[in-house]
């Protein structure tokens, strides 16, 4: 892979990105595009993501400002998933601190820049994540997926299914829990139905699916 003229050349063709820059600042919102419309390829400028909303984009890469005090990128993403838009984020803030940095790529931002961008740094960019974002795109709907039938689950079953993906048999897992084996037993079966796990392998698939962290309240 090279560059012509700011464009990416992959195998020979030319192929150009449709790029969405989401920022409250009119001017970084302009700096961002000015910079996307130099390497050729298409570029669309929000001030938030109520107005991305308004025109949902069906393909094309996300470059989202990291408002912290409205709930960061974890918030814009989640509203994403409402609105069945699976598209990669790249993460964006002026100095960013690696505390946000490390939530935002947990909440699935796919990288993190600092602003004012770097061209040269957007372009390596956009090109890892050009091949990355069929996979991203059907990992986070499974992702969202199993996240929502997780949700329906009861505390004490979440207990069960996290004791299961550790490799716990029911007697173990009675006696983590202080309960009978038969307890274990009912809350396994109402575990698996909900889910609609065929076997205990798929509802682990499901829990590391949902990218939970042990404990996790989603």
């Amino acid at each position: 892979m090279n560059w012509r003229g700011g464009l990416r050349i992959i195998g020979g063709m030319t192929r150009k990105a449709s790029l969405h820059f989401v920022d409250p600042c009119s001017r970084q919102r302009a700096e961002m595009a000015r910079i996307g419309f130099g390497m050729g390829h298409h570029c669309e400028v929000y001030s938030d993501i109520a107005e991305l909303a308004g025109h949902p984009p069906r393909d094309g890469i996300i470059i989202a400002r990291d408002m912290v005090p409205d709930g960061g990128v974890a918030a814009i993403l989640g509203r994403l998933s409402r609105m069945g838009i699976w598209l990669p984020l790249i993460a964006v803030e002026l100095q960013p601190r690696p505390r946000h940095i490390v939530e935002a790529i947990k909440a699935g931002a796919l990288d993190y820049l600092s602003l004012p961008l770097d061209a040269d740094r957007f372009a390596r960019c956009l090109a890892r994540i050009d091949q990355e974002a069929a996979r991203y795109g059907a990992a986070r709907r499974r992702m969202i997926c199993a996240r929502e039938r997780i949700a329906t689950l009861s505390a004490r079953e979440r207990e069960v299914l996290e004791w299961l993906a550790r490799g716990g048999s029911n007697k173990m897992i009675a006696r983590e829990l202080a309960i009978s084996p038969r307890t274990v037993e009912i809350h396994r079966a109402n575990m698996m139905s909900k889910l609609g796990a065929r076997h205990a392998a798929e509802a682990v698939r499901l829990r590391l699916e949902a990218a939970m962290e042990s404990g996790a309240q989603l």
